[in-house]
C-alpha cells in the first residue's frame, strides 16, 4: 500500500509539474514573440500618449491589439496582470518530485558508485542528499554573482552570455562526477530551472514592482529595473529548450551513463539555446537559418560521440556466449525483484518503465536495453543486489 501511494503521489506532482511548466513556458515563449513583433504605432494620439510598440494579431475567431508602453500610461489599472505563480508552482512542483523520488533513495539515485572521483563514489545517502541541494544552490549563487559582477549595468551581455555557457560546460562536468548519470542530467537542468525561478523570484517581480510603484506615485522608474528583468528574462529564454531536454532525458540511459555524458550534455545545452535563438529573431522579422543548422550540427556530434561501439555478442559465435538459461538465472536473481509484474523489492509499486522479466519472451524482446544498462552499470540500480563483474560479462557476451 505504501509503494503504491508514492507511486499515486509522484503521479500526480508529475502531471502537475507538468501542466505549471507549460503554462509558464508557453507564456513565456508568447511574450517573447510579443515583444520582439512590435511594431512602431501607426496612430499619432497612439505615439503621443506613450506607447512603444503595438501588434495586431487574430486568434480564436477574434481581433487583439496589444500594445507596448515605454514609458509609464497615464493610468495603471488595479487589475494588472502579473506573470509569476506558473513559475514558482514548476520549481516547487519540481523540486517536491526531487525528494520524493531521488532523496527519498539517494543511495540508488543519487550515489555514483562508479565514478572517477573516489569520494564521490563513496557519499553515504544523506552525503549525496547534502550535496544535491548545494549543488543546486550554489549553481544558482555563482550565476547570480556573474550576472552581477560581469554586466551589472546590463552593458556587457554578451560576455556575460560566454561566461553563463562556459559555466554550464562546468556544471554537466561536475554533475556526472558527482552524481549517477541520470541524477547528473536531471541535476543540470535543474540548476538552469532555479536559475529561471530565482530570477523571476528576486530579480524580475520585484523590479516590476518597483517600477509600477514608481509609476502610481508620479516617479519616473529606475531603468536598470527594466533593463535588469529584461535581461534575465532573456537568459530564461535561452535555457527552456536545454531544460525540456534534460528533464525528459532520464528515459534515455545511453545518454547519461555514457563515458563523455558531460559532453554530449553540454552539445545539446548548446543546441537547444541556438535553436531558441532562431525562434527569438524570426519573431523579430529576421530569418537566421544558421542557428537551427549549427544546433543540428551539434546534435549530430552528440549521435557521433554517443553511438555505441559493437557489442562483445555482434562479434562472437553463439556458441561461445552463455546459454539463455544462465542469462535468465543472472535476471531472476539481480533484476526481477524490481522488473516483475509484482515486484518484492521494497518501495517498489510496479516495473521501474513498466520493464518486466517474468518470461523469457520479455527477456529476450529486451536483450539489446538489458546488455547497454547492465554494461554501463547503471541497473542495478545502486548494485543493490550485488550483480558481479563475471555477471556483467556473461549478459555482453549473450547473442541471439
Amino acid at each position: 500500500m505504501q509503494a503504491y501511494l508514492l507511486e499515486f503521489v509522484n503521479f500526480m506532482l508529475r502531471w502537475l509539474h507538468v501542466i505549471a511548466a507549460i503554462a509558464w513556458i508557453g507564456e513565456s515563449i508568447y511574450f517573447v514573440m510579443l515583444d520582439n513583433g512590435l511594431r512602431k504605432p501607426k496612430a499619432a494620439e497612439d505615439r503621443d500618449k506613450g506607447v512603444f510598440g503595438e501588434m495586431w494579431a487574430v486568434h480564436g475567431g477574434g481581433f487583439y491589439h496589444n500594445q507596448k508602453y515605454a514609458t509609464a500610461p497615464a493610468k495603471l489599472p488595479e487589475d494588472l496582470h502579473w506573470s509569476f505563480w506558473k513559475a514558482y508552482t514548476t520549481w516547487l512542483s519540481g523540486f517536491a518530485l526531487f525528494v520524493l523520488l531521488y532523496m527519498a533513495n539517494p543511495g540508488f539515485y543519487l550515489v555514483n558508485p562508479n565514478s572517477d572521483w573516489a569520494w564521490a563514489a563513496d557519499l553515504s545517502g544523506w552525503q549525496a542528499n547534502i550535496l544535491a541541494l548545494a549543488f543546486l544552490l550554489g549553481g544558482w549563487v555563482v550565476y547570480n554573482e556573474m550576472c552581477k559582477r560581469i554586466s551589472p549595468n546590463m552593458d556587457r551581455d554578451g560576455i556575460l552570455s560566454l561566461a553563463v555557457a562556459v559555466l554550464m560546460v562546468v556544471v554537466s562536468y561536475l554533475s556526472v562526477h558527482l552524481f549517477s548519470g541520470r541524477a547528473a542530467f536531471l541535476l543540470t537542468g535543474a540548476v538552469m530551472a532555479t536559475a529561471m525561478s530565482a530570477n523571476v523570484f528576486f530579480w524580475i517581480i520585484p523590479g516590476q514592482r518597483r517600477m509600477v510603484k514608481a509609476m502610481k506615485a508620479g516617479e519616473a522608474p529606475n531603468p536598470l529595473d527594466g533593463k535588469r528583468g529584461k535581461q534575465r528574462s532573456v537568459h530564461n529564454t535561452y535555457f527552456t529548450l536545454p531544460v525540456v531536454l534534460l528533464m525528459i532525458s532520464n528515459h534515455y540511459s545511453f545518454v547519461y551513463n555514457h563515458e563523455y555524458a558531460w559532453v554530449l550534455m553540454s552539445l545539446f545545452i548548446f543546441a537547444g539555446a541556438l535553436i531558441r535563438q532562431f525562434f527569438v529573431l524570426m519573431h523579430a522579422g529576421k530569418i537566421q537559418p544558421a542557428y537551427p543548422v549549427a544546433g543540428a550540427a551539434l546534435i549530430a556530434v552528440a549521435f557521433w560521440i554517443g553511438m555505441p561501439a559493437n557489442s562483445a555478442s555482434e562479434g562472437a559465435a553463439s556458441s561461445e556466449g552463455p546459454s539463455l538459461a544462465e542469462v535468465e538465472a543472472i535476471i531472476e536473481s539481480r533484476c526481477v525483484a524490481c522488473h516483475s509484474a509484482s515486484p518484492t523489492q521494497a518501495g517498489f509499486g510496479s516495473a521501474p518503465a513498466g520493464v518486466i522479466y517474468d518470461t523469457t519472451a520479455q527477456i529476450e524482446g529486451h536483450r539489446e536495453k538489458i546488455q547497454e544498462v547492465v554494461a554501463s552499470k547503471y541497473m542495478p540500480l545502486g548494485n543493490m543486489t550485488g550483480m558481479t563483474d563475471e555477471e556483467r560479462d556473461a549478459i555482453a557476451a549473450w547473442s541471439e
